[in-house]
């Protein structure tokens, strides 16, 4: 299979710019391609993975990719997808931020062959009234508005700042395309009108045709985005979402979400995800545990993988809490007596809020040590100095100790 229908096939393309010419030339020419990233954190999430999956594939395939690291678009902040203005990240975290992208990165691209590029090194330096002169009249403000990316900004108030954006994301793959033969951006599907901003700057300074290719979004079969835990996001770093965890998300994902998540996310071949499509009730477990170690292993290493499938297969079918399991370190110090049980979960991180905890206990979704837990019960001290194990509804265990 070509690697243009590998990608269709694996639902990893979402939009493409003259789809004709596109697929020619991934299929029969060798080109160098780009993403962007915006370094927002210290760490990417799985929805970056579905976009680094790409570049993984097309660089096996041949091609020759850059990775744009936002040293200056991430000091203006994408407006694309946001309601409200993203929070202005100070330099220095801009630059931490992006040491850790690049540590990432490395671990899943074949870096003999990929140039990490900063957009700071180019977009900084330059002056602003040349740069307005040079690029500010190729683009037209009726246009940019009626762009998807800023529809959500516009009605609650869209900034200079954040209206600059698309400017500059534009600039860059006109500066790449000039100083490395760049013919091609990708991104995830939400970056479409950025990306065609691109091509029409280089169109309107240069006269050459480039091309855009966007990905699909990690979305369930709701349509709603995948990758959001109640701790937040679903991250790339084991110190934010621990290996253990990180494998639970995908065992507990809807059964009808498997089959997806397995053509974008892993390495399994179409043939074997095509003997998975008719699965149904138990036998989709193995489908989820297969799904969930290869993707684990992609990002923390097969060690890691099979420690966090022994773990697993331990708890659900002997209900003990293995030494291995995820342990929660609580301070109880601020409690004379024994720990009310509502104040403990919350402590944990278990529960969001009182009211939550309040909700899961009445409808029994909250056992300790097997034993179902009432809304007056206290913990004891002792207990918990020895650790306990906490079930949240049917998967979710964690063994909490209190620090000595």
């Amino acid at each position: 299979m070509d690697i243009y229908n590998e990608l269709e096939s694996r639902n990893l393309i979402a939009q493409s710019t003259n789809y004709d010419k596109v697929k020619d030339i991934l299929n029969n020419e060798k080109i160098v391609f780009y993403l962007g990233c915006d370094p927002t954190a210290d760490s990417l999430h799985v929805g970056s993975y579905v976009q680094l999956m790409l570049v993984s594939r097309l660089q096996k395939a041949g091609h020759s990719p850059i990775c744009l690291f936002g040293g200056a678009t991430g000091l203006v902040g994408d407006p694309s997808g946001k309601n409200s203005m993203r929070r202005l990240i100070p330099k220095e975290e801009v630059e931490h931020n992006i040491e850790c992208f690049k540590n990432q990165i490395s671990k899943f691209l074949d870096i003999s062959n990929v140039k990490f590029v900063n957009n700071a090194d180019w977009l900084c330096d330059l002056n602003y009234i040349d740069f307005l002169r040079e690029v500010g009249t190729c683009f037209n403000v009726n246009k940019m508005i009626a762009a998807e990316c800023y529809k959500q900004r516009l009605a609650d108030g869209l900034t200079f700042l954040e209206l600059n954006y698309m400017i500059m994301q534009g600039y860059d793959f006109f500066h790449l395309h000039n100083e490395f033969g760049c013919s091609l951006q990708i991104g995830g599907s939400d970056q479409w009108s950025n990306i065609i901003a691109g091509i029409e700057l280089i169109r309107k300074k240069t006269q050459n045709e480039v091309y855009g290719l966007t990905s699909n979004l990690l979305t369930n079969s709701d349509g709603k985005k995948m990758g959001k835990t109640e701790k937040g996001a679903l991250w790339l770093d084991p110190n934010k979402t621990s290996p253990y965890e990180f494998y639970q998300y995908w065992i507990n994902i809807n059964d009808s979400d498997v089959v997806k998540c397995l053509k974008m996310l892993t390495d399994v071949d179409l043939k074997t995800i095509s003997e998975i499509e008719n699965l149904k009730g138990k036998e989709i477990i193995k489908a989820k545990e297969m799904l969930a170690f290869e993707i684990t292993k992609s990002i923390h290493g097969e060690s890691e993988a099979n420690k966090a499938r022994s773990v697993s297969s331990k708890i659900f079918s002997s209900n003990t809490m293995p030494k291995e399991a995820p342990t929660i370190i609580v301070d109880i110090s601020d409690f004379q007596e024994n720990v009310p049980v509502l104040d403990l979960l919350l402590i944990s991180k278990i529960i969001p809020s009182k009211s939550e905890g309040k909700r899961l206990i009445t409808q029994r979704g909250i056992s300790i040590n097997e034993k179902l837990v009432s809304l007056d019960q206290k913990i004891s001290k002792e207990s918990l100095e020895k650790g306990i194990l906490v079930k949240k509804g049917k998967k979710t265990y964690n063994r909490v100790i209190c620090k000595n």
